[in-house]
């Protein structure tokens, strides 16, 4: 079956299965190679403060990927516009 075909079919073309895709193997990955090279980098020199600044860095950036994915930033957006409209 040809693209074509697919689309005159009038199926509805999704992003579900390349989102779940990604979010099982993209995202793992990228932490494994992020805690390997802050092992490598801060361990090499020594440096312990500058590889928990930059842990510190990956905690912050995961839990606005976890935001954004879980779509709890809608809620915490309106929880934060209450505060100010009352």
């Amino acid at each position: 079956m040809t693209l074509l075909d697919t689309l005159a079919q009038g199926n509805q073309l999704q992003t579900g299965g390349i989102t779940r895709w990604i979010l099982e193997n993209i995202v793992p990955l990228l932490l494994l190679l992020v805690a390997l090279l802050l092992l490598w980098l801060g361990g090499s020199k020594g440096d312990n403060a500058g590889v928990m600044r930059r842990v510190g860095g990956v905690i912050v950036a995961l839990a606005i990927i976890g935001l954004a994915v879980s779509g709890a930033g809608v809620n915490i957006g309106k929880w934060i516009a209450s505060l100010f409209t009352g």
